[in-house]
């Protein structure tokens, strides 16, 4: 048993063989060291279980502790000694007792020394080996210990100044340490080093991985500050604010608290936001969110046009506006009524639906105009991608919102007028098909949720006045279903005279530079204008020949011919060449066998000429001039008819086994078809199998039945005005189309004798010049011929004229 001064240490644990500096403030401490400086310089050295403990006792030190020698002991002037100790021994601690010197109070350890064992054989070389490569593979990756502390454990022998070696350079805790010191087996000691380094290891080799990952971070991170803060300083000296980033951030800030936005729209800009704050300004992903902000911020929210509820004001608006288009501008009028009695109405749908060139679109700018909206226009012929109306995800690059969205932030308001400009224009094919994306804009009752999918919120549609326009019907049902039609049918003669006069000479008078007095347009002239250089049923053409006029007759101005230009019937031709198309197309003298028919085309009525001729043969029909699947059964069918009713009309049946019959539809380069020109086929077959002249003017339309019924027809006003303008005095109509009559214009009711028929006799007793021998028709025998419904205007016509 052997007493040493006692020196506890707070947070180091010394090992055998280890130099360590330390710096003592305690006085006991201070005492015990200048008691040991006094004698044999040897000081016990243990460690303290808790560290913050001022004047431990034995409950509070560990049991094995280090015999030390003192090597050197420095006083420095703050009363804290600084000394330089070596471990010798391992030592059990046995007992403590205070002592009193002419230094101070000290204590005194007695301690028991351990004796160090010695171990060998090829097991403890392999073990010592491991601990070796293992220590120089945690030196690397340590950042305490020097890059060759591994090398200088190689020349140690015995394992347990190995183990001790190693455990003193190890970055353990104290405990850890301390049960390495108390353990007296060297190779143990030596597996306890190996596990902890093991451990420790693993956890270096990820913190290198982090530090490496960090490192790089930061490295780009200062770069692109480095590079922002060069940029300011560049826009800075341009003239740029000090600021930019700082300051888009407080506007859209700003913005959002200003606007009168949706608690979802709110919430969403607010989380967007949020996310560019953290964002670096130059990347890709803020960019995005910033156009996001952008699109979504300059919505109107909240914001609405001030709608006009005077109803005369809004007439004298579209009858300033345009001539005729009756229908549509009652059912305007009738809109704004409703919605001046009851403040709130959501937006109908309207299509106008007619043939080009009757003033669609410029109708609606008049809708907009007498009812105080703004107006957007949407053209959607050829958009064959949904993405055009609903928007991209912004999962994709270069993404966009929709056209509403786009021309609704255009408009500036939540409830303009939105034209969709040839909405039967619209592609459908593998590649897409907006028209089913266009279901949920243009139905009221769903359209107040709208979802962009670049918004990806709900967009209250229900105040927007859409309106449609289109040529056509040929429409996805479910798109037709959810939309008003509202037919626009061809100008007659007059109203073409008028809308001229009021509108399209002065336009192109303002257009050209032509002064007042300069240039006039006879009506006379413009009536021919009209009958022989245009066939249409709107006023482009004829605008555009107006627009030509107006240019000759400047071009005869600037060059000192005339002072004024007066354009007459006698010298029309002079300036407008000659003329392109024959006013009165029917038969001037009585024929066999050529029968005038009317048809329907888009761009107005048509005379159709049917020509038939018996040829030898044996009964057949043979059919010519490019007719459709519906036409050609039609033939068949009067063809069928005829035979069978041949003897009421003095037709010998015998004709038939010698006799082939030939209808010819001439301008056999236009595409013809419908059912309605069955009442002519039939009279063209018994005018040439009786040789009797059809009348040349007299005109027919109607589909027949197999008992000769004659069934209802579509497109009747533009037939008339086909026939009217064709010279023809008599017109045949099915005498279900009677009712159709109220709907037609007085001069055109004036100018025909319009003869409603409901069977074929009474059809061949008008336009046959001699009466056939027929016999008496009777209800009695049709029983089951049933009136049809009537037809859509398409299908009685040819489909290109």
């Amino acid at each position: 048993m052997t007493s040493y001064p006692l020196l506890p240490l707070r947070d180091i644990v010394v090992f055998p063989g280890m130099v360590v500096p330390l710096f003592v403030g305690r006085e006991k401490s201070v005492a015990a060291l200048e008691a040991a400086m006094a004698g044999s310089k040897e000081i016990f050295l243990l460690a303290q279980l808790d560290p913050g403990c001022d004047d431990p006792d034995r409950d509070d030190l560990y049991d094995t502790g280090v015999i030390a020698t003192v090597l050197q002991l420095l006083k420095l002037p703050d009363g804290t000694v600084r000394v330089l100790v070596e471990g010798h021994r391992r030592a059990e601690l046995n007992s403590l007792r205070p002592e009193t010197t002419s230094d101070g109070e000290l204590v005194v350890a007695e301690v028991e020394v351990i004796e160090p064992e010695v171990v060998s054989g090829a097991e403890v070389a392999g073990m010592m080996r491991s601990v070796v490569d293992q220590f120089g593979e945690y030196a690397k990756l340590s950042k305490k210990l020097p890059q060759d502390a591994g090398s200088q454990l190689g020349d140690i022998e015995d394992a347990g100044k190995l183990a001790d070696a190693v455990a003193a350079n190890l970055a353990a805790r104290v405990a850890e340490k301390q049960a390495v010191l108390a353990e007296a087996d060297p190779m143990k000691r030596l597996e306890m080093v190996l596990s902890f380094m093991e451990g420790e290891l693993g956890v270096l080799q990820v913190e290198r991985k982090i530090r490496g990952r960090v490192k790089r971070q930061m490295e780009k991170t200062q770069r692109e500050y480095y590079l922002n803060e060069q940029l300011k300083a560049i826009q800075s000296e341009l003239g740029g604010g000090d600021d930019g980033e700082g300051n888009e951030i407080a506007e859209l800030q700003e913005k959002i608290e200003k606007l009168r936005l949706s608690k979802e729209a709110r919430a969403k800009a607010n989380a967007e936001l949020k996310k560019l704050r953290t964002m670096q300004p130059m990347s890709a992903e803020a960019t995005v969110i910033r156009n996001y902000l952008d699109v979504l911020l300059g919505l109107p929210w909240g914001k609405k046009s001030k709608l006009k509820k005077d109803i005369a004001a809004a007439q004298a608006v579209l009858d300033a506006d345009h001539y005729a288009l009756d229908k549509v501008k009652d059912r305007i009028i009738e809109y704004l009524a409703v919605q001046a009695r009851t403040n709130k109405l959501k937006g109908p749908i309207l299509c106008l639906v007619g043939p080009p060139g009757v003033g669609k679109t410029s109708l609606g700018k008049s809708i907009a105009k007498a009812t105080g909206r703004q107006f957007v226009r949407q053209s959607l012929g050829g958009v064959r991608d949904e993405a055009e109306i609903r928007g991209h995800r912004r999962t994709y690059i270069g993404s966009l919102p929709g056209k509403i969205v786009t021309n609704l932030k255009k408009a500036g308001t939540a409830n303009p007028l939105f034209l969709l400009d040839e909405i039967d224009k619209l592609g459908q094919d593998f590649r897409g098909d907006p028209a089913s994306a266009l279901l949920e804009v243009l139905d009221p009752e769903q359209n107040s949720k709208f979802q962009d999918h670049y918004l990806e919120l709900d967009l209250d549609l229900s105040d927007v006045m859409f309106v449609c326009t289109a040529n056509s019907l040929n429409l996805p049902q479910a798109l037709l279903d959810r939309m008003e039609i509202i037919r626009l049918e061809g100008y007659t003669e007059d109203e073409k005279v008028e809308i001229a006069e009021r509108h399209l000479i002065a336009k192109q008078i303002e257009a050209h530079g032509l002064k007042a007095g300069e240039f006039t347009l006879e009506q006379a002239a413009l009536r021919d204008l009209i009958r022989y250089y245009t066939r249409e049923a709107g006023v482009r053409t004829l605008e555009r020949e107006i627009a030509r006029l107006a240019r000759k007759a400047l071009r005869r101005i600037l060059e000192k011919k005339e002072a004024a230009v007066t354009i007459t019937p006698e010298n029309l031709a002079d300036f407008s060449g000659v003329r392109k198309f024959r006013h009165g197309v029917s038969d001037e003298e009585n024929q066999v066998g050529a029968v005038t028919g009317l048809a329907w085309t888009e761009v107005g009525g048509e005379l159709l000429t049917i020509e038939s001729v018996t040829v030898p043969g044996k009964g057949a029909v043979k059919t010519t001039g490019k007719l459709g699947e519906v036409m050609s059964e039609s033939v068949q069918m009067a063809f069928s008819f005829v035979k069978a009713r041949g003897p009421g009309y003095g037709i010998k049946p015998s004709i038939f086994n010698r006799k082939d019959l030939h209808i010819h539809l001439p301008e056999g380069a236009v595409p013809k078809d419908g059912p309605s020109a069955g009442v002519g086929m039939v009279t063209a077959m018994v005018s040439t199998l009786t040789g009797i002249p059809v009348r040349a003017d007299v005109a027919m339309t109607g589909e027949v039945t197999l008992r000769g019924r004659v069934l209802a027809i579509g497109g009747l006003k533009e037939k008339l005005l086909a026939a009217l303008r064709g010279g023809i005095k008599t017109v045949l109509i099915p005498e279900e189309n009677r009712k159709d009559l109220a709907e037609i214009p007085a001069n055109i009711k004036e100018g025909l004798e319009i003869v409603p028929v409901s069977h074929v006799d009474e059809v061949l007793a008008h336009a046959l010049t001699a009466p056939t021998e027929a016999i008496e028709w009777t209800e009695a025998d049709d029983l089951a011929a049933q009136p049809a419904a009537p037809l859509a205007p398409g299908s009685a016509s040819p489909t290109a004229h």
